[in-house]
């Protein structure tokens, strides 16, 4: 079944990631899980993450987890979601989909507290799967092969335990003997009892571990222990040879090995040197990366610091536990290691990052050892270090995220065709306002000014073997301008082009010989230098012209059509001649078919409402095919071919189609499918693109052929995942454009538009929205708009931070301290940078390693008026004394003698005789300078 759904922006946020070869091979990939879509990433040779598959589930996915049967070459994912079942997914190469290989029914959909689809474990070998609910409920299927090697999956075996709370689960690396799986624990079913408090004070943490008999085919409980009250997580330890086996349980200040049978060791988390001592740490996400002769573990704080983590051990003996800071990067929900040297990070607020690792820490550094633990009067000795630049990882991409947006609102600011999205998102320095534009990114790449107002553009290779484009070819009015593509752009007067006179068309013609036409004829330029001229009959002259390489169609004054055509000798000769009924409004030749010697198609447009198709065959020639009307008269045509292809994007087996496009005057996009047999035409649609004729032109866009329309705004027709999209780009209106291939841009597009040459590329195909962040210094709350001035007043707090004058300062002693001097980064800036230059200017950005923390009852807030035209902030009201402005509006009063106020509602936390309470306010604020700043 397929269910239609439209989403404008599909989730950016992950809530959770895994890594595997799920296509076979040793490509390393990412599933990650975006609430209700999964997705699969690849980072390419540049280090650039393509998304691969994206597939929407219609319900909310809760945990993955990744298997791979014993001896096979490529990776199960296994989901857990709000269905009720448990689903096993194999990706699909050919068909690029997931194909469901199980799915298994065990309760209720929904997320409910007792039914299984929290927690996922994995027996390391691939034999068991575990799903576990945050409450009783954990389920066991056991996973196998039938004769024919497909997978298969038992009944569900129980592991419930009433009144258990779950935090944690994980599979214990036991070799091939029976599959353990483990658990953090706490019952409370004496604490459901006892209505004076003390049995609930006196709850106590388990790990306990499940024993899976394969040969009884039963789970039975093989071991609890007393663990620390703050253990949150879980991570296998690899056994079976390659290690010690057992557990790592992750609590609050301590990483603690735990094993059947084997004494606890344990060693505290180093913690930050500015770190308040009422505040604990907790991990919130581990990867672990093996080799053959090694394996350790990355764990990240609450705070986003990073801890290398080894064992020392001899054979099942674990004798030190070693923590080492590694780097510090922003907290994130998963994290990847994959064995092609890059880590994933899946942010849990704001973009996620790819890095590379330069290093794996094994340089000294900051250290907590099991061996050095002091036990003292307040508990364990602590160890503390300072954060630090990254040293082992380096960022070389991100994801763009909005998550969380805290406020929105669609507004047109800017006087646009289409009104753009306003948006708050992110927490604490990762903080920013998003506005959002419907359209692809452009990357502008070089822009030049032009000796007049050009009117039109081309480019042109040498030979047909030739990687890079050689000349570009701008026509003016009356003169043609040609440039030479080197290291530079320069103009060249030896190219064999007639400069007097203004261009229609410009290619490569044959093998390695250039065609310009003009409106007295067409000028054929040999590879040696020879020209040859074909001249208008009479006093007529040339007014549309449609060429490929082997053909040529020129439509005189009045409606006469030639034909050309290139013969085995390379020379241009001349075919057919054929009267039209009236003047030709637009021309277009077909792509020449891979192993023919021509195209059978020509598309004229005339300004009586119709397109006709015409043979170009020599047994028919000129004669007409089929005939479409249109609402208008059409502008501009193109054809654009869509390669055949077995287990395309989209997963299916597509034949070779050819689409014919037509802009029309009435600004609509008309496109119809041609027979590739009768040229009949079929499935016509249409698109209303701009207030102007929209002009065709083919480019290149990821090595295929891609449809540029030029509207009052610039589109992209182009294919993307098996399905073809039309999007516009967020730039300026342009006038005439063409593909463009040099040595510094592979794939671009050149264009006029007034008297200046762009040079451009396209980015990140298939998103929806392109995006300007500008950053904040807090969370943000709430935005209103002040209407006069169209500026946005944005109200910010956070809780447990300090103000930036006291943050300021603390990174002032911090650097001289450090023996850097007070300008050591360049610039104070109050505001988190953007976070592309922090391993340039400043050693420890904001944004990168979060505020330091205060008492959680500390409030910091501020009210902020953004000029989103220019991005400046024109005023900054921070507000004093523990208060924190949570929400806002415009207010006006009858007497206007102010004009519009605005209202902001505070809250202040008042400690008196040691208990807390609270003090609310509104404050009314007068708009001054003309809306630029609030007093």
């Amino acid at each position: 079944m397929y269910l239609y759904s439209l989403t404008l922006q599909q989730a950016t946020g992950i809530v959770c990631a895994i890594n595997g070869n799920f296509s076979g091979g040793k490509v390393q990939e990412i599933v990650v899980a975006r609430g209700k879509v999964l997705d699969l990433l690849r980072p390419d040779d540049n280090g650039k993450i393509q998304t691969l598959l994206s597939v929407e589930i219609f319900g909310a996915v809760r945990s993955l987890a990744q298997f791979r049967l014993t001896g096979a070459q490529k990776d199960y994912v296994v989901v857990g979601s709000d269905s009720g079942r448990i689903v096993i997914l194999e990706y699909n190469k050919e068909k690029n989909v997931f194909d469901k290989i199980h799915q298994e029914t065990f309760g209720k959909s929904g997320c409910r507290r007792i039914v299984p689809g929290q927690y996922l474990a994995i027996d390391p070998k691939g034999r068991a799967v575990m799903i576990g609910a945050c409450e009783k409920q954990k389920l066991v299927y056991v996973l196998n092969r039938d004769t024919a090697a497909r997978l298969t999956i038992s009944s569900p075996l129980e592991a419930h335990k009433s009144h258990t709370i779950t935090y944690s689960i994980c599979g214990v690396d036991c070799g091939f003997d029976n599959p353990i799986f483990a658990a953090i624990e706490l019952d409370y079913s004496e604490a459901d009892q006892d209505a004076t408090g003390q049995a609930a004070a006196e709850a106590q943490k388990h790990l306990t571990f499940y024993e899976l008999d394969l040969g009884l085919n039963h789970v039975s409980r093989k071991w609890s222990e007393q663990v620390d009250n703050g253990a949150n997580m879980l991570v296998t330890v690899p056994g079976g040879g390659d290690g010690p086996s057992g557990v790592l349980v992750c609590a609050e200040n301590f990483v603690i090995y735990k094993n059947q049978g084997h004494p606890d060791v344990r060693a505290v988390i180093p913690r930050r040197a500015d770190l308040t001592a009422e505040r604990g740490i907790l991990i919130v996400s581990a990867a672990t990366h093996r080799q053959k002769s090694m394996f350790f573990f990355l764990l990240q704080t609450e705070y986003g610091d990073i801890f290398k983590v080894t064992l020392e051990h001899e054979n099942d003996r674990v004798t030190e536990l070693k923590i080492k800071y590694f780097d510090t990067i922003p907290v994130t929900a998963s994290m990847c290691v994959l064995k092609s040297g890059f880590l994933f990070a899946a942010s849990e607020f704001g973009n996620h990052a790819l890095y590379q690792f330069q290093a794996i820490g094994d340089d000294p550094d900051v250290e907590a050892s099991s061996a050095t633990l002091m036990e003292i009067e307040e508990g364990y000795q602590p160890v503390f270090f300072q954060p630090r630049g990254l040293k082992n990882l380096v960022r070389i991409d991100q994801v763009e995220s909005l998550m969380p947006i805290m406020d929105m609102k669609i507004l047109n600011l800017f006087e646009e065709e289409t009104p753009q999205i306003f948006a708050l998102c992110g927490r604490g320095p990762r903080s920013s306002v998003r506005i959002l534009r419907p359209g692809l990114a452009i990357s502008e790449m070089a822009v030049s000014q032009l000796p007049g107002v050009p009117s039109a553009v081309w480019t042109v290779k040498k030979n047909v073997n030739d990687e890079f484009d050689a000349y570009i070819v701008v026509s003016f009015a009356n003169a043609t301008l040609v440039l030479s593509i080197g290291e530079t752009v320069e103009e060249v007067s030896d190219s064999g082009f007639l400069d007097t006179t203004p261009s229609l068309a410009v290619s490569l013609i044959g093998d390695d010989s250039l065609m310009q036409v003009h409106p007295s004829g067409i000028r054929h330029i040999r590879e040696d230098g020879r020209i040859n001229e074909w001249r208008t009959p009479g006093k007529r002259t040339i007014v549309k012209v449609g060429s490929n390489r082997l053909q040529v169609v020129i439509a005189l004054s009045g409606g006469e059509l030639i034909y050309f055509e290139v013969d085995t000798t390379g020379q241009l000769m001349e075919v057919e001649k054929h009267e039209m009924s009236g003047d030709v409004a637009c021309l277009d030749i077909a792509p020449v078919p891979e192993g023919r010697q021509r195209s059978r198609f020509l598309a004229v447009g005339s300004y009586d409402n119709t397109i006709r198709i015409l043979s170009l065959d020599p047994d028919d020639c000129m004669q007409i095919l089929s005939v479409q009307s249109v609402s208008s008269p059409p502008e501009s045509l193109l054809f654009l071919e869509v390669q055949a292809s077995t287990g395309g994007e989209d997963g299916a087996d597509h034949p070779a189609s050819l689409f014919l496009n037509a802009g029309l005057q009435n600004g609509v996009l008309f496109r119809t499918v041609v027979d590739m047999v009768t040229g009949q035409l079929s499935d016509s649609r249409s698109r209303f693109l701009g207030l102007r004729a929209p002009k065709l032109f083919s480019v290149i866009v990821r090595g295929r052929r891609a449809m540029l329309c030029l509207s009052s705004r610039p589109w992209l027709g182009y294919i993307h995942q098996g399905h073809f999209l039309l999007t516009p780009l967020s730039y300026e209106t342009l006038e005439f454009a063409a593909s463009f291939s040099s040595d510094q841009c592979a794939e671009g597009v050149v264009a006029v538009a007034g008297d200046a040459l762009r040079v451009f590329t396209i980015e990140r195909l298939g998103e929806t929205f392109n995006e300007t962040a500008i950053p904040l210094r807090y969370t943000p709350r709430k935005f209103v708009l002040q209407p006069k001035r169209k500026l946005l007043v944005i109200i910010e707090s956070d809780q447990g931070a300090f103000t930036a004058e006291e943050r300021e300062a603390a990174k002032k002693e911090c650097f001289e301290a450090a023996g850097m001097g007070e300008n050591a980064n360049g610039k104070m800036e109050m505001e988190n940078g953007d976070g592309d230059d922090e391993e340039k200017e400043d050693p420890l950005s904001d944004e990168q390693y979060g505020y330091p923390k205060a008492e959680s009852e500390k409030w910091v807030s501020c009210i902020r008026v953004l000029d989103p035209r220019t991005q400046k902030t024109t005023c900054l009201l921070e507000l004093q004394d523990n208060e924190a402005a949570f929400s806002i509006c415009t207010v006006n009063f009858h007497d206007k003698e102010y004009g519009t106020l605005l209202a902001v509602g505070t809250r202040k936390v008042i400690t008196v005789f040691a208990q807390k309470d609270f003090c609310c306010r509104i404050y009314s604020y007068i708009s001054i300078c003309g809306g630029w700043e609030i007093s």
